[in-house]
């Protein structure tokens, strides 16, 4: 039986072709599958602008009520007395017009006698001198006793002597106490709280009278 087929139908000849094709096409779709990206979804939302109608509270105009000030006291009213023109008055001179040839006498206030303050004297050296209550012994002993240290003498080490002077009243009082050398560190305040704190002293006396006397006395600090 002769075949009536071309030749050019028989499509077994491009088979390979068409196989490479195939290959090709399923190459492309792998390569677009893998370089496919994918994104989040995302939600998106439009918030519509929403115009509100506020009303305008309109305020009352308040009208404040005023009192009317109060009326003006009413005026007193003087009264004139009228009396009789019968009175004799005395025609005073005076004499306006003054020159130099006038005298005219000073003020001179009253002399105010001033008294004098005659201040007692006070004696250094006197035919008895002034005596502690029991002698000098008695006398350094109420130092000893009475005397406290300056904590600032104890600490910065400050000893020595503070020689202070006063004065005994004639009543044996003693008065106007006062630091002639000092050694500092409280010392010299504590010498002069001593000696201020003393009791009375028998007085000095001149000629057989009580006299103030000044006297010195030496106030020792020892540390021990």
């Amino acid at each position: 039986m002769e075949v009536k087929k071309s030749p050019k139908a028989d499509l077994e000849n491009k088979r390979v072709i068409f196989i490479q094709i195939g290959l090709v096409l399923a190459l492309a779709v792998v390569f677009f599958a893998f370089e496919y990206k994918s994104y989040d979804k995302r939600t998106i939302n439009i918030v519509q602008r929403v115009a509100e109608d506020i009303t305008e509270e309109i305020v009352p105009i308040t009208e404040q009520n005023v009192k009317p000030p109060p009326p003006p006291p009413p005026q007193q009213v003087t009264v004139l007395q009228i009396v009789e023109d019968n009175v004799e008055v005395e025609d005073v001179k005076i004499d306006v017009e003054v020159n130099q040839k006038v005298a005219i006498e000073v003020y001179v206030p009253p002399a105010r006698e001033e008294e004098e303050v005659v201040e007692t004297e006070i004696f250094t050296v006197v035919e008895s001198m002034p005596e502690f209550p029991g002698g000098a012994e008695q006398m350094m002993i109420f130092i000893a006793k009475n005397m406290k240290y300056p904590p600032m003498a104890r600490e910065s080490g400050i000893q020595g002597r503070v020689f202070v002077n006063f004065v005994v009243e004639p009543n044996g009082s003693v008065s106007n106490v006062k630091v002639l050398r000092g050694i500092g560190g409280g010392c010299d305040e504590e010498a002069i709280r001593v000696v201020e704190s003393m009791p009375k002293w028998t007085p000095g006396r001149q000629r057989g009278k009580a006299v103030r006397v000044s006297f010195s006395l030496p106030v020792r600090f020892t540390l021990q």
